[in-house]
């Protein structure tokens, strides 16, 4: 018998929501979170100032700093009160109770295993079908993972989110397409982002890998700098990611003129949890655009990209 994990999470919501201090907490403070909201051409970008997530952006994640600190998705030194939904075997599905959603969720292995996404695209792919109505996000161990050292995805309420709509009107161009999906790249909404959209998971790994070894690797990293959402809407599923440059911008830090912003998957997708007042009241709309140009990858390396496999998919046909 097939498994409703809707069901079982929304279970898992009720116990934590009047058992869980800090959930109970968190959750009520966050329905009463400042916002507003930057147009970014075609794209809005809703400003959230949240307190709270102050840890994940300011989290120090060099090896001395990881080493040093417990794993808080490790079941040994998490709060008693913390309860999981069991994904398939190898995954534990959690409230996060540090959220940005109305329904925040954490998605870790249940293994103590380095964040990379290598072999979990299908996984990724399979859990937003199981979580009709989140979007699933993957952050790269140096593209806004605050615990880089176990692997894990987060979900949220997908119409939270602002691109997964602006997505559907923005302007492709395709690299490949067939009667099970497309795959191209969007450069209008801000900050590039590379789309797919396929009702098959074996095609959809397939676009991703292909963007995977064509995408710059740094020195003494495992993988490229990505982050990346994933949702099931009507039988497809639709995919985005952002390539990376840099894990925080220039302007990154406590002094004048600076920001205490990381950006993540949520950032890319236009929903940007700021943890400092002055941050929120202070960002511009130019900020906003300097902070995108600085961290994703400039348009030439877009056209780099790009062009590489315009060359692939054109040799295949």
């Amino acid at each position: 018998m097939t498994r409703n994990y809707i069901e079982e999470i929304d279970l898992l919501w009720q116990r934590q929501l009047t058992e869980w201090d800090a959930v109970i907490k968190n959750y009520g403070n966050l329905a009463n979170v400042a916002t507003r909201v930057v147009e970014l051409g075609d794209s809005s970008i809703v400003l959230q100032y949240n307190p709270e997530r102050l840890r994940s952006s300011a989290a120090n994640i060099d090896a001395a700093s990881l080493k040093t600190r417990p794993c808080f998705l490790c079941n040994e030194n998490q709060p008693h009160e913390q309860e999981s939904v069991v994904w398939n075997g190898s995954y534990k599905i959690q409230v996060n109770p540090y959220p940005i959603f109305t329904r925040h969720l954490t998605i870790s292995a249940t293994e103590h295993t380095p964040q990379c996404i290598a072999g979990r695209l299908t996984d990724m792919m399979l859990l937003a079908k199981d979580l009709q109505d989140y979007v699933v996000f993957y952050n790269g161990p140096v593209s806004g993972a605050s615990a880089p050292d176990h692997m894990h995805f987060q979900a949220g309420i997908i119409n939270e989110l602002p691109i997964c709509d602006e997505l559907f009107n923005a302007s492709t161009a395709l690299f490949d397409a067939n009667n099970k999906g497309i795959f191209g790249v969007i450069t209008d909404l801000g900050r590039p982002v590379f789309y797919i959209e396929t009702m098959n998971t074996d095609l959809g790994e397939l676009w991703l890998n292909s963007l995977l070894d064509v995408l710059p690797v740094k020195n003494g990293h495992i993988e490229p700098m990505v982050n990346i959402l994933c949702w099931h809407n009507s039988g497809s599923w639709c995919i985005a990611v952002f390539p990376r440059r840099k894990h925080r911008p220039a302007c990154y830090g406590t002094g004048e003129d600076q920001f205490v912003i990381s950006p993540a998957s949520l950032d890319m997708g236009g929903l940007w949890a700021i943890a400092r007042e002055e941050d929120y009241n202070n960002l511009t709309l130019h900020d906003v655009r300097l902070i995108y140009q600085d961290v994703c990858l400039s348009p030439e390396d877009v056209e780099d990209v790009s062009n590489k496999l315009r060359e692939y998919y054109y040799s295949k046909k």
